[in-house]
């Protein structure tokens, strides 16, 4: 797991470690992640996301996470990018307002750029991403629907899936087409990050 952060900076990680003092310190209110993982937030939510971004194209321009909840990955991802000094766009997408104002307050406190905007995934026009992820918000049918509108093109969809992935893609080629690699996780042996790209109704 140390791999990582392995080419990360000093300030990165502590930008990261300053994520998590946050989320600990907002989950009993507004419930971030469960008490269960309040103690593992770093391996279970923060490495993982991680593990998302690396898995991006590095050219990418705006990456638009769904359903953003707790922040992971999309704080994670704003945190890391910044650290590329690339100009680069984080849009978080968040339909609770109460998490929408912790992701603001997380942005703001940590010091990096990002936006959120509090609304329904499905009521908001077309945000033009090259990249899209989301994390633990639906079935990988339900999560192309959501993102389709908002995909450039050429764009990318990058999902965190557990241990039912191959039969959510199986199911999800019923409604789509779309190219497919699977990264398995570093954390779960039973988890992968899927890559989807090409995407059109099928």
């Amino acid at each position: 797991m140390a791999s990582l952060l392995a080419n990360v900076s000093r300030e990165t990680i502590e930008q990261l470690r300053a994520f998590e003092t946050l989320i600990c310190k907002w989950s009993p209110t507004i419930n971030l992640v469960s008490r269960a993982d309040r103690k593992s937030v770093w391996e279970r939510h923060i490495l993982d996301s991680v593990q998302l971004y690396d898995a991006a194209p590095r050219s990418f321009t705006h990456w638009v996470d769904l359903g953003s909840g707790g922040g992971f990955p999309a704080v994670v991802v704003a945190i890391l990018a910044n650290a590329a000094n690339a100009p680069r766009k984080i849009t978080m997408v968040e339909s609770d307002s109460r998490k929408a104002t912790f992701l603001r307050t997380a942005l703001r406190e940590i010091g990096v750029p990002g936006i959120v905007i509090n609304e329904r995934i499905e009521d908001i026009p077309s945000l033009s991403a090259d990249i899209i992820s989301a994390r633990a918000l639906a079935s990988l049918d339900g999560l192309l629907t959501l993102a389709q509108p908002h995909l450039t093109p050429t764009g990318t969809c990058l999902f965190a899936k557990g241990a039912k992935w191959r039969s959510e893609v199986e199911e999800a080629k019923l409604t789509w087409k779309f190219a497919c690699s699977a990264t398995k996780s570093d954390l779960d042996p039973e988890a992968a990050i899927l890559s989807i790209k090409e995407l059109s109704r099928a």
